[in-house]
């Protein structure tokens, strides 16, 4: 399936998101490379994590000079320790990438038991506020809660 448009309407967008990804890079020693480029701007159009395969083929430019599939395991190993990507787990076998959230906007997954597939989505106003008392709870018995995942676990509609 060909990447679908972000969902997310609170997050970073262009010249905005690669200065973010740029300063984020420099703190940790990296260089914006090219190739990191690449994987940042598949990562940011795809609306959804993406595997490792996914990504390469997405990244292939129109005079088909692909990234390096050594390259991009690199990169995205990289990225994922300059807190840029994060690794979404659906499962199975492929671990997925997606944008770090401080990046894209607080959101939730989809995940088909079937395929792998994960896709986000946004919940409610009203699920958030009845996690933050969730949290609330737990801050009165000693706990800090530095994030919270909701994911919904079922088939997608080409596995159902």
């Amino acid at each position: 399936m060909p990447p679908q448009e972000p969902t997310h309407d609170h997050g970073l967008a262009g010249e905005d998101l690669h200065v973010t990804v740029g300063r984020r890079l420099r703190v940790v020693g990296m260089r914006y490379s090219r190739s990191r480029r690449v994987v940042v701007d598949v990562l940011a159009t795809a609306g959804r994590p993406l595997t490792l395969p996914e990504i390469l083929e997405a990244g292939r430019p129109a005079d088909d000079r692909p990234l390096a599939q050594s390259s991009a395991y690199r990169n995205v190993g990289e990225l994922v320790d300059a807190a840029v990507v994060r690794r979404v787990d659906s499962g199975d076998d492929h671990a997925r990438f997606e944008l770090h959230e401080s990046l894209t906007g607080h959101h939730h997954h989809l995940v088909c038991d079937g395929c792998g597939r994960i896709e986000d989505f946004e919940v409610p106003d009203e699920f958030e506020a009845r996690v933050a008392d969730l949290v609330a709870a737990v801050a009165d018995r000693g706990f800090r809660v530095d994030a919270h995942r909701f994911d919904m676990v079922g088939r997608c509609a080409d596995c159902a």
